[in-house]
């Protein structure tokens, strides 16, 4: 009986232990197939999902702000707007004190009538001195006759005279005949001199007129009232004030949010000195800051997916990249890493691709600038 039993308990436990074994077996093979289904898994979802996408939650909103700044100085006589408000194109934001932008516009007026003025007495003095040429070449053309008149007197005076000395050699004339032809030769003479002086003058007066018509003409020539230099420069001087009068009223340059309010009522400012920010969100972009490794497949155009941390997965924008930086972060940064020093460790960068967003989206769901957003782009496209 008890070898009996033995052998039966020898059998109990080569049964199980073959049991055992064939479990084991079953366990590893099941091990196995989890393991492929797995690889297989994970191969078929990098080859059909993963590898047609890349993404990266180190991206940000930005925009092309406005800075508001004045362009004539001034006191601050109102502040039309507050931080967070939304601003439409042409918006008054800031008034400035306009008092001494008012008189400097009066008194550019007043110059430019002058001016005017100026320059019609030039076009009605040419013609006085037109005038007064002629006149003077008249006299020019008396004085030149007058010099014939008084050399023909001369030439008579000299004949007489030589008459008179011949025929008082023989006594046929007296003295004082000879006398008196003497007295009247000096006297041609004396008269022909007054008249070539009279001639020099006569010259001079007309050049002279000649010179003040020509340096008026200079003024005038080659313009009309309206086209002169001088009316031009004060046209130019009161269209500068005006300008000057219409900056200090400052309006938004686009649409967007006021943000960094600086300036308050009763503050002098001066050209130039920043006010206040205006932020057009509906025109924000996107920087994503993808590591090198993942842009292999990254181009300009492809179709990109984004959700933001403030309105979560429920809302997904629609974008294209639209182009990669010219440097990494760290190669624009303040103080850049010295990479040709003896101890260095090789970091993975990361460079800023561009990512355009939908306006229409933009409008329905606003972002603000700064907020980090989820990127994924679609790279099989």
């Amino acid at each position: 009986m008890n070898a009996i039993t033995l052998d039966q308990d020898t059998l109990d436990q080569a049964v199980s232990s073959a049991q055992r074994t064939s479990q084991r077996k079953r366990l590893f093979a099941g091990l196995a197939a989890v393991t492929v289904l797995a690889g297989g898994g994970f191969y078929a979802y990098d080859m059909l999902v993963g590898s047609r996408h890349v993404s990266t939650d180190n991206a940000y909103v930005g925009a092309y702000s406005a800075e508001i700044t004045p362009l004539v100085g001034g006191p601050v006589a109102a502040v039309e707007v507050a931080d967070t408000q939304a601003v439409r194109k042409g918006q008054i934001l800031v008034r400035l004190d306009d008092t001494d932008a008012r008189l400097a516009l009066a008194n550019a007026e007043a110059t430019l009538q002058m001016a005017e003025r100026k320059v019609r007495g030039y076009v009605a003095n040419d013609d006085g001195l037109g005038a007064l040429v002629s006149a003077r070449t008249a006299a020019q053309a008396q004085a030149a006759a007058q010099v014939a008149s008084a050399q023909s007197n001369l030439q008579r005076a000299r004949i007489d005279l030589d008459r008179r000395k011949a025929l008082a050699a023989d006594g046929s004339v007296s003295g004082e005949e000879l006398t008196s032809a003497q007295n009247a030769y000096a006297n041609a003479a004396a008269a022909l001199q007054a008249a070539l002086a009279g001639q020099a003058v006569a010259a001079a007066d007309r050049e002279a007129a000649q010179g003040s018509r020509g340096a008026n003409q200079a003024l005038i020539t080659g313009a009309s009232v309206e086209d002169n230099p001088q009316v031009a420069a004060a046209r130019a001087a009161r269209d500068q004030a005006r300008v000057d009068l219409e900056r200090t009223i400052i309006r938004a340059p686009i649409d967007g949010v006021v943000s960094k309010r600086q300036v308050q009522v009763g503050q002098r400012v001066q050209p130039g000195a920043p006010l206040m920010v205006v932020v057009p969100v509906e025109h924000a972009y996107v920087d994503a800051n993808f590591k090198e490794i993942q842009l292999a497949k990254v181009k300009p155009g492809q179709a990109v997916e984004l959700t933001s941390d403030l309105y979560g997965k429920k809302v997904v924008y629609h974008g294209r990249v639209a182009g990669f930086s010219g440097g990494t972060g760290a190669a624009f940064a303040v103080v850049p890493a010295q990479n040709a020093t003896g101890n260095w460790i090789k970091v993975v960068q990361r460079l800023p691709v561009r990512i355009a967003l939908e306006p229409d989206e933009l409008r329905r769901n606003p972002l603000r600038v700064g907020l980090s957003m989820n990127v994924d782009i679609k790279v099989a496209n």
